[in-house]
């Protein structure tokens, strides 16, 4: 099965920030596949979701962990 994302997410991937616009599901004995439009290049790749974090969203307070240095340096001015 295909999924095509409407709206497209962003995700962060070993290779860097990019657009998720597809998810391909196989079945329940593989990973589904994540089909990204790297930032960068516009290259497209297919990752595992295993190596797929969907990226920060101060708005909807989405993986805010992962930046918790940005918060720390907003609040001593570095």
């Amino acid at each position: 099965m295909i999924l095509q994302l409407n709206p497209s997410m962003m995700v962060e991937t070993p290779l860097g920030r990019g657009q998720a616009i597809f998810i391909i599901d196989y079945g329940m004995h593989q990973n589904t596949c994540w089909v990204v439009a790297l930032e960068k290049n516009g290259i497209v790749k297919h990752f595992d979701c295993n190596d797929v974090i969907i990226a920060t969203n101060f708005t909807y307070h989405m993986n805010m962990e992962r930046n918790t240095n940005y918060f720390a340096e907003r609040e001593t001015g570095k």
